[in-house]
């Protein structure tokens, strides 16, 4: 059985391209209409899940299907099959990137273009998303202020408990008067699993070494960034400052043109972190950055139902969203704005694509060999 869910997962993290989205349509068509291991309604509730709880949405979706076929081992099997692809290719561009000297620091230029294009599209698409009413709204921009004014990891933290509170206590959501009656329900809460995800979480905040130091920002990403893969790239970067952002843009663009979860970052960023053994960096980046949203899957995956109509879980989790497309927004200012644009060539350059890319939605590969293009045409031709 669990050779089973591994194989099939593995064919899918060889094949799935497009991002969460597009994974969890991959997910459907495979997992419940072809070889019906759940039904529609269960797929969504898991999907639905997914989108409340910090991690990554679609792995956390493969992980709960996992799950419902053969508990926790199953999850861990689906999770090793359908990430291990990419893995492998972001361990070997990390490794082998810096060889290419003079070539690899124009291809980079081009990327960094590259990722202002794809994070504009990112933070339009959830501020649609997300941002539904006008509190929501300015919970979005007072994020993306603060965290412009103060960019730093404890800022973040503070932003999240913020809206969190915000969302508890302040109805931001309308719900129907029937669901006021579920806050007298009990939860069929996985409590060792949740303790676990906020025992490592407390952890991973104390100074235990230089070592232990360096690769606790992955696990207090996993368990802080909402709204998915992108969010992970400014998270990521407030945590490790140390990381030049050349590295930090060029680990974006890879995650985005490779197949399987974009939380695969992480790999190539634990082998920039690690130089001495950059496979060891790689494997230990991608478990942190990956644990806690599984292990808060594996709390709240039987007692979702109840938690989704309570009005004030809800609504902390709306706030919550809105917060998170202010980081994005704040990310995109800087350091993915300024450190990529600079003369009115580049301005041209990303206008036009992002135009082409909110219009004709083309292929993210097509986006990303087009800029390829043009960091190796600034390197030959300056503009």
């Amino acid at each position: 059985m669990l050779l089973a869910i591994f194989k099939q997962f593995f064919l899918l993290g060889c094949m799935s391209f497009g991002g969460p989205a597009a994974h969890l349509g991959y997910f459907k068509r495979h997992f419940v209409d072809n070889l019906q291991w759940l039904n529609a309604q269960r797929y969504a509730q898991l999907i639905s899940l997914s989108q409340a709880l910090p991690g990554p949405g679609s792995s956390q979706v493969g992980f709960a299907i996992g799950v419902e076929r053969a508990g926790v081992f199953g999850g861990i099997a689906a999770f090793i099959g359908f990430t291990l692809p990419s893995f492998l290719i972001m361990a070997l561009l990390a490794i082998s990137a810096h060889q290419f000297d003079a070539i690899y620091f124009a291809i980079i230029a081009g990327l960094k273009l590259f990722a202002v294009v794809i994070v504009a599209d990112a933070t339009l698409s959830m501020a649609k998303s997300f941002c539904t009413s006008w509190a929501l709204k300015a919970l979005a921009v007072l994020s993306t202020s603060v965290l412009i004014l103060v960019p730093n990891l404890s800022s973040q933290i503070l932003v999240l408990v913020i809206a969190a509170v915000i969302g508890a206590f302040y109805p931001l959501l309308k719900l129907a008067p029937d669901e006021a009656s579920s806050e007298s329900q009990s939860l069929a809460i996985n409590w060792p699993a949740l303790i676990l995800f906020a025992l490592l979480l407390l952890i991973s905040f104390v100074p235990l070494g230089s070592q232990f130091s360096a690769f606790a920002p992955f696990y207090q990403a996993g368990a802080m960034v909402f709204g998915g893969g992108h969010v992970v790239l400014p998270v990521l970067q407030a945590g490790l400052p140390s990381l030049p952002t050349e590295q930090f843009l060029s680990a974006y663009a890879s995650a985005q043109a490779v197949p399987g979860p974009m939380f695969t970052i992480a790999t190539y960023l634990g082998a920039e972190l690690n130089n001495n053994q950059p496979l060891m960096g790689a494997v230990i980046a991608t478990l942190l950055i990956f644990t806690p949203g599984f292990l808060l899957m594996l709390a709240f995956q039987k007692s979702w139902l109840q938690l989704a109509q309570r009005p004030r879980f809800a609504s902390s989790i709306a706030a919550l969203n809105a917060a998170v497309v202010g980081f994005l927004a704040a990310a995109l200012y800087s350091p993915i704005w300024t450190s990529a644009v600079h003369n009115i060539w580049h301005i041209v350059i990303v206008a036009a694509a992002f135009a082409w890319l909110r219009l004709a939605k083309p292929p993210i590969w097509w986006l990303l060999i087009a800029f390829i293009s043009v960091g190796l045409l600034q390197y030959y031709l300056p503009l």
